[in-house]
């Protein structure tokens, strides 16, 4: 079979793994079974994670007699979004495919994903309508998740936490994930105006190792949330959030301490010992500081914007058909 490196790729599928050796045959064999058959070419990338168990292994192994396989071995564990985007920027296919290493998403859904992109959408998430996990610990928090998300940002979609996306390699290449923010690509996509669609796929009970995220990480998915209103609103112009509210309290400020000099100078009444005078105080500096950080962060987010990209992982290793370091 003609290598899918001396062709141009069509299809990426990117899979960021964590300590799931047990999944990791079966997970390249039923993904390259599902996609050879498309007759077009494509490429696996499995990001290791910085696995603690053999993945390191049984990933060089498989990437010395897979051609369509590449492994890219992180220092140590970054984190599930910091392994998708180290996946997105050396993804070389026109349609960029993110999906779990835990066997639970169907590659066969991959087709169905790629065929509503070529549809003219950007971005295509699936949606786990009949999910195969327990309901206290896995279910319960993505529903509360889900509401959350939805409300807050008015990004109507059924299931933000599927991994299982397919996306235009111009949406996949811009996205800059870290944290928790890979629950969010649809609000980070919806950014860049992209066309976003949702399609039903199916999913799987786990078999093998267990999962990495449980009822624990809503509180972390909130105060991602509130990071992501705040990207939504002021992500290139945080002055006029910072300089809003500080502007506001100075003002309050100011007038409390222009009504206690009136008082003081034309009502001759002692105002030392009033509360009052401190909260003026309080909210005249703390304005003072709002409106200073909010000019800090204009300089922060004009240097970020004007300097080069620095990456948020740190790569041991790549083995396989694509040794590239670059993000083209």
């Amino acid at each position: 079979m003609e290598s899918s490196s001396s062709r141009d790729i069509y299809i990426s599928v990117v899979v960021p793994v964590f300590n799931e050796a047990a999944n990791l045959e079966a997970l390249v064999s039923r993904i390259v079974s599902a996609l050879r058959p498309l007759g077009r070419p494509f490429e696996l990338i499995i990001v290791d994670d910085g696995s603690t168990d053999n993945s390191h292994t049984i990933l060089t192994q498989m990437a010395s007699s897979i051609p369509e396989l590449t492994a890219i071995l992180l220092r140590r564990n970054f984190g599930q979004s910091a392994a998708m985007t180290a996946g997105f920027e050396h993804a070389r296919g026109e349609i960029v495919v993110s999906m779990d290493g835990d066997l639970q998403n169907d590659p066969k859904d991959i087709s169905r994903l790629v065929a509503v992109i070529e549809e003219g959408y950007d971005m295509v998430s699936g949606w786990r309508k009949d999910r195969k996990d327990p309901f206290l610990s896995r279910r319960l928090p993505s529903i509360i998740a889900n509401y959350l998300i939805g409300m807050a940002t008015g990004v109507k979609l059924h299931d933000y936490g599927c991994s299982l996306k397919a996306y235009r390699r111009d949406v996949a290449k811009n996205l800059l994930l870290y944290g928790e923010l890979h629950r969010f690509i649809p609000v980070l996509a919806n950014f860049y105006g992209v066309r976003i669609a949702e399609e039903v796929v199916h999913h799987h009970p786990r078999r093998h190792g267990k999962s990495k995220y449980g009822i624990g990480r809503t509180y972390r998915v909130i105060l991602d949330l509130l990071l992501m209103l705040f990207f939504q609103r002021f992500a290139t112009r945080p002055l006029q959030f910072f300089g809003g509210w500080g502007g506001g309290m100075f003002a309050v400020g100011t007038a409390i301490g222009l009504y206690l000099t009136f008082l003081k100078f034309f009502n001759h009444q002692d105002i030392g010992g009033r509360p009052l005078l401190l909260f003026a105080a309080v909210l005249i500096v703390s304005g003072l500081i709002f409106i200073s950080i909010g000019l800090l962060a204009e300089l922060m987010i004009r240097t970020y914007y004007e300097s080069t990209g620095r990456r948020i992982y740190s790569i041991r290793e790549v083995v396989g058909s694509n040794p590239s370091t670059s993000g083209a």
